[in-house]
C-alpha cells in the first residue's frame, strides 16, 4: 500500500489553487485550461497507467489510498470541506486528480484504425462514459465526437472509470468524419437496418451511435455504407445508447475473430 508523502496542504476553499480545479467542472474552462477532474482510486489509478498527464492528486486524511501507484506528481492533502468544494459526487470518494486534457486527435490519423466508433450528439454524460469503457474494453481505440457532450466531462471521466485515457478521441464536425470514412461507416439504427451479421467487416467499419433521444441525424444517415440493427425479440422498443453500442461492440470485436467468407 502506497502512504503519501506530501508537505503541501490546502485548508480553504477560497484558495485560488482549488478555485481552478473547481472552475474544471465548466467546459469553457477545462478548454482554457486544458486540464480535466478524475475521482476516486479506480479512475485514478486507470489513469496513471495511461498515456494521460496526471498532474496532481488531492486527498483527505481518511481516504482509501488503496494500490495507487506510479503517481510521479504532486501531492496535496486537503480537508473535508476542501475536497466536497472540488468534487462533483454527492459523496467525495477523498481522492480528485487533475489530468491533462490530450491534443484533440485528427480524424485522419484515427481513420488509420481498422475498427471504431462515432458518436453524435450523445448528450448524457453517463452513456457516453459508459460506450468509451466498452470500446477501451474491446480494444477499440478511435474514438469520434461529432457534437454532444463533452467527452472530458467529469461524468464522462467517472462513467468510463479512467478508460477514457486508453482510447484516442478526436471531437470534428460531420463533413470531416464523411470525408475520412465515408466507405466505411456501420449507422445502428433501431429497424430497418441488416443484421449485424450481415455487414462486411473485412476492410473497416466504424460504428455511428445516435443521440439517446433523436438517434442520427437523418442527413448523416445517407451518408452511411450500413444500417445495422440489433435483434430485440422482447416487446422493447428500443434500447439505451450506451447498451446499443456495447452490444454492438461485442459483436463486432467476435466477428473480427472469425474470418470472413
Amino acid at each position: 500500500m502506497m502512504k503519501f508523502d506530501t508537505t503541501k496542504y490546502i485548508n480553504s476553499v477560497d484558495n485560488d489553487e482549488i478555485k481552478l480545479v473547481c472552475s474544471l467542472s465548466k467546459a469553457k474552462y477545462r478548454t482554457r485550461h486544458r486540464l480535466f477532474t478524475a475521482e476516486g482510486l479506480r479512475a485514478i489509478n486507470t489513469l496513471l497507467s495511461s498515456p494521460v498527464s496526471v498532474n496532481t492528486i488531492y486527498y483527505t486524511k481518511n481516504a482509501n489510498q488503496g494500490l495507487l501507484v506510479g503517481a510521479h506528481c504532486q501531492l496535496v492533502q486537503v480537508n473535508e470541506q476542501v475536497m466536497s468544494k472540488m468534487s462533483n459526487n454527492t459523496t467525495p470518494p477523498g481522492l480528485l486528480a487533475v489530468c491533462a486534457i490530450p491534443n484533440n486527435k485528427p480524424v485522419r490519423n484515427l481513420s488509420c484504425n481498422k475498427y471504431g466508433l462515432v458518436l453524435t450528439r450523445i448528450s448524457d454524460p453517463g452513456n457516453m462514459g459508459t460506450i468509451i469503457r466498452t470500446a477501451a474494453a474491446m480494444a477499440i481505440s478511435s474514438i469520434i465526437v461529432v457534437e454532444g457532450v463533452d467527452p472530458w466531462h467529469p461524468k464522462v471521466v467517472q462513467a468510463s472509470a479512467g478508460t477514457i485515457g486508453m482510447v484516442d478521441i478526436s471531437c470534428c464536425n460531420w463533413q470531416e468524419v464523411y470525408n475520412e470514412l465515408k466507405d466505411c461507416l456501420c449507422a445502428l439504427v433501431v429497424r430497418n437496418g441488416k443484421p449485424f451479421e450481415e455487414i462486411d467487416i473485412s476492410s473497416k467499419c466504424f460504428l455511428v451511435i445516435g443521440s439517446e433521444a433523436h438517434g442520427i441525424p437523418n442527413d448523416w444517415l445517407k451518408d452511411c455504407a450500413w444500417r445495422a440493427t440489433l435483434a430485440m425479440p422482447g416487446k422493447t422498443e428500443s434500447l439505451n445508447a450506451s447498451v446499443a453500442a456495447s452490444i454492438a461492440l461485442y459483436q463486432l470485436y467476435i466477428r473480427s475473430l472469425r474470418p470472413e467468407k
